[in-house]
């Protein structure tokens, strides 16, 4: 395993989750941002190595996001809104520093267990799943979908929000390997030459992620330019690692509740974070300290964010189904080198499986080396001018897209189209998500769909081809039903809050 190891391998793990850190801490800019942005590089390194950078960035840039969460308030990602409850108050008393430490120790922990559960889950989930038909594996995506769209804040939007990524990544000629006849689908005239192939899936990502993001904050603006003196960090830090006496329970916890939610297909850090706060503070002595400046509260968020990272890798190495936005930009990166991701992934490529769990550990060494003994300069990160930063990164986007298949301009449109899509999905409120995922899956799901009806004949064979596809039926109608029950009692809770007059 350790011959995988190179000074290149080394500098581009320690590099991206740097680069990641700093994408993290400036709010607006978040892993899924620097993936995306970097995404191109990865061709000419080669697989390994473009998976030390990515897998840096993705570390660095999920933990970089505490940074502005304790320290002005603000989520630097999605899966720091909870640091912000107790983190922002234990700034404002003048312990930024300590809330920072603590943060950066809770994440190294986090990550360090999911990794764990990565090591062991992936191998086996993958062997079971070697034994799936395409029956199955169209069921798996099915699942999945479902899963995404029940945890969307409306599950007919996320229901509708992956259908809309499964019809567009039908668009172009009917593929002979997916049983076609090589007819152009879905593609209006004028455009044969262009979409004869589809979108291609880089430029799509790197649209929905760098360039919406870019447009959103150019239309709240760029707001005002913070110096280094208004950042609440105090002379002293006041840290002691006595401060996780009696926190072991609640970093397990935690760390476990992320992994578990980085497994299910496209839920996402803030959900991971939201889950482990709310179960932190159901188990405390104390939970009327939560949102006053609890260290219990950062130690949960933070573990349990981090405990994603390892989490949403599972079903991306044993399945092929990414676990949150940012590993299926991953699913990029075997793209480029002519990988596909599934259940032979890691018998056929152990080298590669190797290098993810070497790179995977270093980095959450690296990203704690870094942030905890130099997490002053860190914090200085937040005074970056974003009118000088969004101009370097939209140009990033520009090249990357192009360069990607060798020069070809449409991939340029491509990234415009989509990157107006994804800022105009917020204002509609379309789930990104599922969008994503269901672009990335419907092919695949096609293939099976088409392949399932070759071979069996017709349709029933969907619920009575095995115990498996029962199974995986009855977790598919769990997970509608669960959002339905969901939605109901947030309504009502809503509805009695109206009534007494304390809704907000």
């Amino acid at each position: 395993m350790f011959e995988i190891i190179s000074p290149l391998f080394l500098s581009l793990i320690v590099g991206g989750t740097l680069i990641g850190i700093i994408f993290g801490a400036i709010p607006g800019m978040t892993a899924t941002m620097a993936v995306a942005i970097c995404l191109p590089l990865t061709y000419s390194l080669g697989l390994e190595n473009g998976l030390a950078l990515l897998l840096g960035l993705y570390v660095g840039g999920i933990s970089g996001g505490l940074v502005p969460a304790i320290l002005l308030g603000i989520p630097g990602t999605p899966s720091s809104i909870t640091t912000t409850f107790d983190g922002y108050p234990m700034a404002q008393r003048g312990e930024g520093e300590k809330a920072l430490r603590i943060g950066v120790v809770s994440s190294l922990i986090g990550g360090l267990i999911s990794l764990l559960a990565l090591f062991l889950f992936a191998p086996a989930l993958a062997d079971f799943a070697i034994k799936f038909s395409y029956v199955e594996k169209f069921l798996i995506i099915l699942f999945a979908l479902t899963v995404m769209a029940a945890l969307s804040s409306d599950m007919l939007l996320g229901i509708f929000s992956g259908f809309l990524g499964i019809f567009i990544s039908l668009i172009g000629a009917y593929d002979v390997e997916r049983g076609g006849n090589g007819a152009l689908r879905l593609v209006p005239p004028g455009t044969e030459y262009w979409l004869e192939s589809g979108f291609s899936l880089l430029p799509v990502l790197i649209g929905v992620f760098g360039l919406a993001a870019i447009l959103e904050e150019a239309e709240n603006g760029v707001g005002l330019t913070r110096t280094a003196s208004s950042l609440k960090i105090g002379k002293g830090s006041g840290f002691s690692f006595s401060v996780f006496r009696g926190q072991i329970g609640n970093l397990i916890r935690s760390s476990s509740i992320g992994t578990f939610v980085g497994i299910l297909p496209g839920v996402g850090g803030s959900a991971a974070s939201i889950l482990a706060y709310s179960n932190a503070k159901t188990f405390s002595k104390t939970p009327e300290r939560f949102g006053k400046g609890e260290p219990a509260g950062i130690i949960a968020s933070e573990s349990g964010n981090n405990g994603l990272t390892g989490g949403a890798l599972v079903p991306l190495l044993s399945l092929g189904i990414p676990g949150d936005s940012t590993t299926a930009l991953l699913i990029g990166a075997f793209t480029l080198q002519g990988i596909q991701v599934g259940p032979l992934f890691i018998g056929d490529h152990p080298d590669t499986w190797n290098a993810m769990i070497l790179a995977m550990v270093i980095s959450n060494i690296a990203m704690f080396a870094m942030m905890y003994f130099a997490i002053r300069y860190f914090a200085l990160v937040v005074t970056i001018p974003k009118h000088v930063l969004y101009p370097i990164i939209l140009m990033m986007c520009v090249i990357g897209a192009y360069t990607i298949n060798y020069g070809v301009m449409f991939d340029v449109w491509t990234l415009l189209i989509f990157g107006l899509f994804g800022w105009l999905a917020t204002k509609i409120r379309l789930e990104i998500a599922p969008f994503i995922i269901g672009f990335i899956l419907g092919p695949s799901a096609e293939i099976y769909f088409v392949k399932s009806l070759e071979s069996f004949g017709d349709l029933t064979i969907f619920f009575t081809k095995s115990w498996i596809a029962m199974v995986l039926w009855g977790l598919v109608l769990a997970s509608l039903v669960g959002s339905i029950t969901m939605a109901r009692k947030r309504k009502a809770q809503v509805d009695l809050q109206t009534s007494r007059g304390t809704a907000p």
